[in-house]
């Protein structure tokens, strides 16, 4: 039986994932306090790994209920705690001497952040097809690819791979239920920069997309064949609600069942 195995939030965009044993729907789809803050800068641009290395040696740690967030340089003792709504301007005052230029820490509670705003809600994977992701890299353990990965949900007792169920052509749609809710499988989702650095060594893997490519391509021949599928390095899948089911509940042991299968008005996959 295929069930939730873990489930993991993350509520700061770009920065580290908690493991939580559940997670409220939201109305939008998303999950609650899932990347419902980011740092932005003067722009109004987000402060993500791409251009901002700095990104990749936060460390933080959340507690949802009190809103209290840890922010540490990784590889040092001094963790420093800030009540997000009483000390919002520390915080900003903290990161912007940090990154060396001013940041605001924006929030939204309806939608989060998510990298595809046609897919707000959880992204999913398979534990087998980490575990098997991680076999492709000689000095990465399964937790460290899950940290790399970010998925939200994380299926357990089904192979590697499970997940491409859930997109099977690029002009169809997937519907089916974690628990009580109803989700659509709408595209894989593409690994973020996150995933081509070595967080306990601070080491850059330049070749990691590439290597997830040619694995992809030699295991998953099929993939090549599908017309949508233009990026074979993404391994997660983006989902939405397609009902309004605010303040439902996912929980870790919840069952997951396939529905449906229908067509898309449109390719949603992006490039």
């Amino acid at each position: 039986m295929s069930y939730v195995a873990s489930i993991h939030i993350y509520p700061v965009k770009s920065l580290d994932g908690i493991a939580v044993s559940q997670a409220t729907i939201l109305a939008s789809g998303a999950l609650e306090v899932d990347r419902s803050l980011a740092i932005c800068n003067e722009a109004g641009e987000f402060v993500n790994t791409r251009p901002n290395s700095g990104v990749h040696f936060l460390r933080l740690s959340f507690d949802i209920k009190s809103r209290i967030a840890g922010l540490k340089i990784q590889d040092t003792e001094q963790e420093i705690f800030f009540h997000l709504d009483r000390e919002r301007p520390a915080v900003e005052s903290w990161l912007s001497n940090y990154f060396g230029f001013p940041v605001k820490l924006i929030e939204n509670l309806l939608t989060g952040f998510p990298d595809d705003i046609a897919a707000p809600g959880p992204s999913i994977i398979s534990t087998a097809t980490i575990a098997e992701a991680a076999s492709w890299f000689p000095r990465v353990c399964v937790n460290e690819m899950r940290h790399r990965l970010r998925a939200n949900i994380e299926i357990g007792d089904v192979p590697a791979f499970w997940e491409d169920k859930l997109f099977p052509e690029a002009d169809e749609i997937v519907r089916f239920q974690i628990g009580t809710v109803i989700f659509e499988g709408i595209n894989p989702g593409q690994p973020c920069m996150l995933s081509t650095r070595n967080y306990a060594a601070k080491e850059a893997y330049s070749s990691f997309q590439k290597v997830l490519t040619a694995k992809q391509n030699e295991i998953r021949p099929d993939l090549v064949k599908r017309g949508g599928l233009n990026h074979l390095n993404r391994l997660i899948v983006n989902t939405r609600v397609p009902h309004p089911t605010a303040g439902k509940i996912i929980h870790i042991g919840d069952e997951v069942t396939m529905i449906s299968v229908k067509k898309s008005l449109l390719n949603t996959i992006p490039d």
